[in-house]
């Protein structure tokens, strides 16, 4: 193969993002669209210029011509439809968070062992987007010191009855959405996993989903904390603190696709701001995973972190239910 050929299973909002970032890589072709219903896979189809579409999402697996499903649906559905893309012989990308629990997490992950042909990765896109290539690289060449602490912050508003944020039979909530951005940032600055997590959750009355939530997680050689709202203004924000130094990322996790994204370096009192290469997240991380598929060569992000991170999250509900670290 000289290009990976793509099937969207869904036609999530996201996937106003995620065709036209696909269709720009060299690596990739995206072939199809399905939905369970005709309609509107026919008017993504037309929409995103696309040769062929389902209405049904097994219709779409059971195209041969298909070699790889990208998968944006609701997270009760991210397990299920995974399992079935493997068993249709398809490369898996799938949107965070990769599971409803580390339960699943695990069961992809064993069910991935069958199918050792196949590429299996959870879609946490901004880890591809140079910003942060370049934030690691400082942390890593010793820029800011000794890595200390990192915080997160993102929110939103959203209240929507409808929306699958707030229906909780569909893994609907902050933590979910949001939080798991929190956790993996945390892990991926410190390369390492939490040794224990604290957290705190208010519900929403309305539809018994989380919409705030605190969590401190402790590494053996710092502390990282996030906030994330679902009814808040919307913000976002990455602080990094180092014993020699500081880093600010301004857009951590919506990066456009068309501007510079800034970086902020404090060394002691001399403060550096440096707009990065305007890059597409969504494009870049496409284009590793179909390396990957291309060269048979594992993906960047294994499930195993997938499986770590979603332990993160479980730990921290059961801390905000006792009380107590997890």
């Amino acid at each position: 193969m000289e290009t990976v050929r793509w099937g969207i299973l869904g036609t999530a909002r996201i996937n106003r993002k995620i065709i036209p970032a696909f269709q720009a890589s060299d690596l990739a072709e995206v072939h199809a669209v399905a939905s369970r219903s005709e309609e509107r896979a026919r008017q993504a189809a037309e929409t995103h210029g696309l040769a062929r579409h389902y209405g049904s999402y097994e219709a779409l697996l059971n195209d041969r011509d298909i070699d790889a499903i990208y998968i944006p649906l609701p997270n009760h559905l991210h397990l299920v439809w995974s399992l079935k893309a493997l068993d249709a012989g398809k490369h898996v990308l799938c949107e965070k968070p990769i599971g409803m629990n580390a339960d699943e997490a695990e069961q992809l992950q064993k069910a991935s062992l069958a199918h050792p042909g196949l590429k299996v990765m959870e879609a946490f896109m901004y880890r591809f987007h140079p910003q942060w290539l370049q934030t690691k690289q400082w942390i890593q060449e010793g820029v800011i010191g000794e890595l200390r602490s990192v915080h997160t912050v993102i929110s939103y508003f959203k209240d929507e009855p409808e929306n699958i944020r707030n229906v909780p039979s569909f893994g609907g909530g902050g933590i979910m959405d949001i939080g798991c951005y929190g956790a993996s940032i945390a892990r991926f600055l410190f390369d390492a996993e939490p040794l224990r997590v604290f957290g705190a959750i208010q519900f929403d009355p309305r539809f018994d989903v989380d919409r705030l939530a605190i969590a401190t997680m402790e590494f053996e050689t710092g502390l990282a904390s996030f906030t994330i709202g679902t009814q808040m203004a919307r913000y976002q924000r990455v602080q990094i603190f180092g014993t020699d130094g500081r880093i600010e990322l301004v857009v951590p996790v919506n990066a456009p696709p068309d501007e510079p994204c800034r970086l902020i370096l404090q060394q002691d009192m001399d403060l550096t701001v440096l707009d990065v290469e305007v890059s597409d997240q969504y494009t870049e991380e496409c284009d590793a995973f179909c390396s990957a598929v291309l060269n048979d060569t594992p993906v960047p992000t294994p499930l195993q972190d997938a499986v770590n991170n979603m332990h993160v999250l479980d730990r921290l509900k059961q801390s905000a239910e006792t009380g107590t670290w997890s």
